[in-house]
């Protein structure tokens, strides 16, 4: 057998560096994956009370309780595809984590169904935008627009042709979480009394909590 020469600076403790560091890397990027799994799972997503409430419509919705049987967790829908996307989503969505703890201190206490109610439509539209920001990447995971034909005749059509420059979530969203207008039609003023009532809260209250929970 020819041995083939390696060059001088090849030496015992290079190839050991070479070896501990690929052991290194897959081992990290198995962690990350593992991570990925963890941190997107709706056990690990509603361990607090705010995500809890959120969670609620989820659990009605048809992403939760499909008739295919597919049924959609919390990072299938909110976290990217690949190892690393995932894990910078996450390291992004840290913020939340941040602000839930800032506000069990100092506030606003997201745990407060009513202050959870008046932030949320805020939410939403940061959602929205992330998604079309992404062109719905998370929608096209389950969903083929081709193969899109529903219970309308022209459902089909409509997917192929009208919707073909646009993205999922310019047309569908209020799906699974609770109903929040579209940004552009949004009133606070409607959306605040829609919670006083809901709450049994003092007419303009909700402005009031809204303004001391910023």
């Amino acid at each position: 057998m020819i041995k083939l020469p390696l060059p001088a600076f090849i030496t015992r403790h290079v190839l050991f560096a070479l070896l501990v560091g690929g052991i290194s890397g897959i081992g990290f990027i198995l962690f990350l994956i593992e991570f990925d799994h963890y941190t997107s799972s709706e056990a690990f997503c509603t361990s607090c009370h705010s995500m809890e409430l959120v969670a609620k419509p989820y659990r009605e919705s048809a992403h939760y309780k499909p008739v295919s049987g597919v049924q959609a967790s919390c990072g299938d829908c909110h976290v990217s595809e690949g190892v690393l996307t995932a894990t910078w989503d996450h390291f992004i969505g840290g913020k939340d984590l941040v602000k839930q703890i800032k506000g069990a201190l100092i506030g606003p206490d997201y745990d407060d169904p009513v202050v959870n109610a008046l932030h949320l439509p805020e939410a939403a539209f940061a959602a929205r935008k992330w998604f079309k920001d992404r062109n719905s990447a998370t929608c096209k995971r389950c969903h083929n627009q081709a193969a899109i034909y529903g219970s309308r005749p022209d459902t089909l059509q409509i997917h192929l042709q009208d919707a073909q420059q646009k993205s999922c979530i310019e047309c569908h969203y209020n799906l699974v979480h609770r109903t929040v207008p579209d940004e552009k039609t949004f009133k606070r003023a409607a959306w605040n009394e829609m919670i006083e009532v809901e709450f049994g809260l003092e007419k303009g209250s909700a402005q009031k909590i809204l303004a001391e929970s910023r």
